[in-house]
């Protein structure tokens, strides 16, 4: 069952306000840190929190700079779960994944922020934990370690090696700076052992000399 209550797609609402922001996803279960800044996202953040705390995370599929760029079909439902508010009026939140949804229509909104109605239904699986779930994670781990010395960067291998599988492939494919198509590719994934074949493959690529798959 989902750390929040939903059991079934019916329990989510149909309609949600949504922030389509490129190269930001967030899977069921995993999180993401936001920095919100601009009036209307702060509007939509003091709504939420004055109802079930739910905004749904997208990403544009057009130019971002538009008043409202196209969007990819899918994206995820999440839930604020720690909010703070700074000096200067931003506001610093978590946002815990809880369900995936494919948008079936944008909605008229008299709200400065967009608002789509929903569908959970392909996605109910992501209301429960996956069971038994079969990866090599150390073909993950050694694609890892090749894609962080390539590119500098500094990693924690004591709470790699320490993570759930689950936490583990989701946090990766978050916090990984691949391009807005690689990441959309990720979140819709459709099973857990999918996601960590094409992270595994997304890594080695960023990994390679010119590119390209070792």
């Amino acid at each position: 069952m989902s750390a929040f209550g939903y059991r079934k797609p019916s329990d989510l609402p149909a309609a949600i306000p949504i922030f389509p922001l490129t190269g930001a996803i967030v899977f069921p279960r995993g999180q993401l840190q936001l920095n919100i800044f601009e009036p209307r996202y702060l509007n939509m953040i003091d709504d939420a929190l004055a109802d079930e705390r739910l905004i749904g995370m997208i990403q544009p599929a057009g130019d971002m700079a538009a008043l409202a760029p196209p969007l990819t079909e899918v994206g995820t439902v999440g839930r604020i779960t720690s909010f703070a508010e700074t000096d200067d009026g931003r506001y610093l939140i978590t946002l815990t994944g809880v369900c995936r949804f494919r948008i079936t229509q944008e909605a008229p909104a008299a709200t400065p922020y967009r608002q789509a109605l929903v569908s959970y239904d392909e996605f109910a699986s992501d209301l429960t934990s996956p069971k038994r779930v079969r990866i090599d994670r150390e073909k993950l781990r050694n694609a890892l370690q090749r894609y962080v010395d390539t590119h500098g960067y500094q990693a924690d291998w004591s709470a790699v090696d320490g993570a759930p599988t689950e936490a583990l492939v989701n946090a990766v494919s978050t916090l990984c700076p691949f391009d807005a198509p690689a990441k959309q590719a990720l979140l819709e994934a459709e099973t857990l052992s999918d996601r960590c074949a094409a992270l595994i493959a997304l890594l080695e690529m960023g990994a390679a000399p010119d590119g390209r798959l070792q």
